[in-house]
């Protein structure tokens, strides 16, 4: 009968998240939420711990980064994009996935990608490269970045449960990005190579034949005249995420508090991070002429709140199911688990293709896996298994690289589980992985 309990109970997890997954936006942690009364109200079952540190490193983050995005900071960005990619145009399908790689990394989130799709396009076309090289790899790159971002809601996740076992910020930075710069040069070099030349490519000779082409709008590239704030305010925030890079590393320029045995204890990297991240957004405010007012209008507060949102009540969920079905879960997957850890890879994987998020991916497998026994090293090394999110050809990324691809290289096959950024997408998280699981060895051990 109790076996019948958390069955049943887990059902009630699972349908949740199918049914955020279908109301798209916030409907995954509305959802969750749902889920969340059902099991309390309906099964009896205590309800968990709230994710509030991560929610709170997302919520500091956010604010920052739109108060940067105000003042023209990701504008700044993309136009320092632009020179790049003119630079060197026969190799774009390795410097387009660098910049996505390292914008992301710097910001965030993903959204910053957006602007630099019909640049990377503009660059291609004009220059006779097949656009689905440089786009598939670097609309993947974009999103594989998130894991090792220190700013991210998805780092946030990882901080929030981590932390308070004794691995931090630095250390998770230490496991996982080394391992995803690896990943991503294994995907650009074999990118390079992916598809027919342009010129020899059936749908685009089709296409012009036809006079489906459109003249190339090469009026993207040109260079835009940005205020100096713009410059400045992605200063500071890259500064703040230097600061947060720094007391991760050195615990000791941390103030210490009294903890209730008495015993001093540095500052939380959670919190340290809330602090960092709202004092940058207030130096951008006094330094940059930001009009306050616009600071909430800007996409990536309404993306992070999203995030943020899904993140509350799908983590919720899931601790609740979690902890008080512990014994059990870990009694049933205990062995399974033992033998092959990176089961936990997939787990995290498949959760990420369901709901297309993250944040809600590691919120819901990486405390099975700490329930389970797994080192907190190697649930780090698996957390690339996020880029999952693109195992459907459902992203916003995705979606608009292959509409703005008009000469049709970019695209999904008839089965629709494979397209343009699926190969990039397993190189990525398979050649990481390994990379991931070695370093954590080397450097933390086996246990």
């Amino acid at each position: 009968m109790e076996a019948t309990g958390i069955l049943l109970q887990g059902v009630v997890v699972i349908g949740a998240i199918l049914l955020g997954v279908r109301t798209g936006g916030i409907g995954l942690g509305l959802w969750g939420l749902v889920g969340l009364a059902v099991l309390v109200f309906g099964f009896d079952v205590p309800p968990g711990e709230p994710p509030t540190t991560s929610m709170f490193i997302i919520l500091s983050v956010i604010t920052a980064a739109s108060t940067m995005q105000a003042v023209g900071g990701i504008d700044y960005l993309v136009e320092v994009a632009k020179k790049l990619l003119k630079k060197r145009p026969a190799y774009i399908a390795v410097i387009a996935p660098i910049v996505a790689f390292i914008f992301t990394l710097g910001a965030g989130t993903g959204f910053i990608y957006y602007p630099l799709i019909p640049v990377i396009y503009a660059v291609a076309y004009a220059n006779m490269v097949r656009p689905e090289r440089p786009l598939a790899v670097a609309s993947t790159a974009s999103q594989f970045a998130i894991t090792a971002s220190p700013v991210s809601a998805a780092m946030a996740t990882m901080v929030g449960i981590l932390d308070p076992v004794g691995f931090g910020i630095t250390d998770i930075l230490i496991v996982i990005l080394p391992a995803s710069i690896v990943g991503l040069l294994c995907a650009c070099f074999l990118q390079m190579r992916v598809g027919k030349d342009l010129a020899d490519d059936p749908e685009y000779q089709r296409r012009v034949a036809a006079g489906e082409l459109q003249p190339v709008d090469l009026s993207v590239l040109e260079e835009r005249q940005l205020p100096p704030e713009a410059k400045r305010s992605t200063m500071i925030f890259l500064g703040g995420i230097a600061v947060i890079m720094v007391l991760g590393m050195f615990e000791q320029l941390r103030p210490s508090f009294p903890d209730e045995t008495g015993a001093l204890v540095p500052l939380a990297t959670g919190t340290m991070i809330q602090i960092v991240m709202g004092v940058v957004a207030t130096v951008i405010v006094l330094t940059c002429k930001v009009n306050i007012k616009n600071v909430v209008t800007q996409s990536t507060m309404t993306s992070g709140l999203i995030g943020l949102i899904a993140l509350f009540g799908i983590a919720w969920l899931a601790d609740t199911w979690i902890s008080h079905n512990e014994a059990q879960i870990v009694g049933a997957m205990g062995d399974l688990v033992e033998q092959w850890r990176w089961f936990i890879a997939i787990a995290i994987f498949i959760v990420a293709a369901l709901t297309t998020s993250q944040a809600a991916a590691l919120a819901a497998i990486v405390p099975i896996g700490l329930a389970l026994g797994i080192p907190p090293q190697f649930l780090v090394a698996f957390a690339t298994a996020c880029i999952g999110i693109y195992f459907f050809p459902a992203n916003g990324s995705q979606v608009t690289a292959i509409a703005t691809d008009e000469t049709g290289s970019t695209k999904i096959s008839k089965y629709a589980i494979w397209h343009s950024f699926s190969l990039s997408m397993f190189v990525m998280w398979l050649s990481s992985t390994v990379v991931a699981s070695i370093v954590a060895a080397l450097v933390y051990g086996t246990s």
